[in-house]
Order: C-alpha cells, then structure tokens, then sequence
C-alpha cells in the first residue's frame, strides 16, 4: 500500500465546502421562515385535499 492511497477524500470534500461556503450575489435568497411557512401551509393543503377527496 502506497502513504497517499487514503488521502483523496479529504481533499476531494475540502473542496465542495469552499465551494458551497462562498456566496454568489446573483443568488435567490430566502429566508429561512419563508420555507418552513410554505412547508407547513402545504402540508395543511395536502391533509385538507386528502380529507375532501378521499
């Protein structure tokens, strides 16, 4: 076994995090809240269409 065989991985994932670390300016944000909203209202939307139509 060659000393280097084990160590690509940690340089692979170095860097997906420097890349997903950086911030783009042209980037859609949304706030955290605003997902967790939508997410609960959908949910309720579900359960109110499965209730009606079944």
């Amino acid at each position: 076994m060659s000393s280097g065989g084990n160590s690509g991985g940690l340089m692979s994932s170095a860097g997906l995090v420097r890349y997903f670390d950086s911030e783009d300016r042209n980037a859609i944000r949304i706030n955290p809240k605003t997902v967790i909203a939508f997410c609960l209202l959908f949910g309720i939307l579900v359960q109110i269409l499965s209730l009606t139509i079944a």
